[in-house]
């Protein structure tokens, strides 16, 4: 039997695919597509995503394969200078476009051995008590004991389960692609700066050799989104909106996305999970989607994987929706607030002024910024300890950096002291001695996604917070 079913391939499916690896679990990729998308939908990674490879060691891996760009305060278009005292050790965003994210975390899966199925796609599922069965389109059928729908926005994970995915529906809709321009740079810049005084969505990155990424408003929503723009529809749309098709020509690829905004009305039916764009969609404002779905397999990886180890706490998989829904609630509110903040109407223009004068106060822009960075996430662990349900940043210790002790996916025990003691956890936590100058407190745990579980100073006993996390003590 197979352990986890993971059906979509996707940035979201390989980065659970590679945490469930970590600890020797079976895992099976299942990808609709025969080769993987050029298209490329996202254009880079945030603090908090850039925090997560580097917890895996993976970091140097993309930041070689990218561009770092300096960190600034910015929220629905609005750009203002970077903050101070944002809590993060990656301070930037990295440029790297999707195509070439998802190469790098398919490699890293496949390295830890997932097995990675290409033009495989699931058509059906039903599960029981002990594990769950998928149906494949081709007549074969997998058995496993659980599944992860990361299938994206229409997915069939979500439709086979019943799951209600709740919001609204596209208002507008943006066309993108890639193709050759035949204008000059500074005439192109020109006319992009004007357009984009009252149209932000509108933009043309220069990729090389005449090669750019282009992006324009719609005109209106289309009946099927799947199906994407003609070469004749996109140029119509740039002349309706910057008076110039800029001579295009050679498209590389074409597509649409709209705004529509939804989360599911649960994570989990029984063995089967919901992750990724599966589980929520929004506008793309802020560039927020691709490292959520991370983020959610940064949760989901390591308590699946206790589970099919057999030392996981009785509601431990419960916390993955408890948890992460959430933050998919407040990532949807956000971009729904930049949404309208990038309205032509007027109203919705003297609220973009205000917010953007309110942002010059450092405190407004650095409380936005962490927004869409995701550094300030703080689950919510029962404890009224100001760290406890955060992630810990990067610090540096005695021996080194806090990130170099978390590439094995385990628990960690931090302490100051050299009094605390894991007896009974060994096989699941790693306990490091340190004098961890930053740190503030004596003794930290840390959970496998790096957020604390559990501090000195709670007035939950240590042997608690280990039971509560990683199951019950073994001699």
């Amino acid at each position: 039997m197979i352990d986890v079913i993971i059906a979509g391939g996707g940035p979201t499916g390989m980065m659970l695919a590679a945490e469930l690896r970590l600890h020797g679990i079976r895992t099976v990729v299942l990808e609709r597509d025969a080769e993987p998308t050029k298209v490329v939908r996202g254009l880079g990674l945030h603090a908090r995503s850039l925090e997560i490879l580097d917890q895996r060691g993976l970091l140097d891996r993309f930041v070689a394969e990218g561009t770092r760009h300096p960190l600034r305060g910015f929220f629905a278009g609005i750009s203002k200078p970077t903050p101070d005292r944002i809590d993060t050790s990656q301070p930037y965003v990295l440029g790297l476009p999707q195509p070439i994210i998802d190469r790098l975390l398919e490699e890293h899966a496949a390295e830890l051995g997932a097995e990675i199925r290409r033009g495989t796609e699931l058509v059906g599922l039903d599960q029981d008590d002990d594990g769950v069965t998928a149906e494949l389109a081709d007549g074969t059928r997998l058995r496993s004991r659980y599944l992860v729908g990361c299938d994206g926005g229409r997915s069939t994970v979500r439709k086979l389960l019943g799951v209600g995915f709740p919001g609204e529906p596209s208002r507008t809709e943006t066309l993108l692609g890639e193709m050759e321009l035949d204008v000059p740079l500074e005439e192109l810049t020109k006319v992009m700066t004007e357009v984009r005084k009252t149209q932000l969505r509108f933009g043309a990155v220069p990729l090389g050799d005449g090669l750019y990424r282009v992006g324009t408003p719609a005109d209106g929503v289309a009946a099927d989104p799947r199906i994407p723009p003609t070469f004749d529809e996109f140029t119509a749309q740039l002349v309706a909106v910057a008076g110039t098709d800029f001579g295009a020509h050679s498209p590389r690829w074409l597509s649409r996305f709209g705004d529509a905004t939804r989360l599911a009305d649960r994570y989990r039916s029984g063995r089967v999970f919901l992750a990724g764009d599966a589980a929520h969609v929004h506008p793309p404002t802020g560039g927020q989607g691709l490292g959520l779905g991370i983020q959610d397999s940064f949760n989901l990886g390591w308590k699946l994987a206790a589970a099919v180890q057999g030392w996981v706490p009785a509601d431990l998989l419960d916390t993955y929706h408890a948890e992460r829904h959430p933050v998919a609630a407040a990532v949807l509110d956000n971009t729904r607030a930049q949404m309208e903040l990038m309205s032509l109407e007027p109203g919705a223009q003297a609220v973009r002024r205000l917010v953007a004068e309110l942002m010059d106060f450092d405190e407004v822009s650095r409380y936005l910024t962490e927004k869409i960075i995701a550094t300030t996430v703080r689950y919510d662990l029962g404890s009224e300890h100001d760290l406890v349900g955060r992630r810990l940043r990067d610090t540096e210790l005695d021996r080194g950096r806090l990130y170099d002790l978390t590439h094995a996916g385990r628990g960690l025990l931090l302490d100051r002291t050299g009094e605390l003691s894991i007896v009974g956890w060994t096989d699941r936590v790693d306990h490091v001695v340190d004098a961890a100058p930053e740190l503030e407190v004596s003794g930290v745990l840390m959970r496998p996604d790096g957020h604390i579980a559990w501090v000195a100073d709670d007035s939950e006993p240590l042997a608690g917070a280990l039971t509560r996390w990683f199951g019950a003590p073994r001699d």
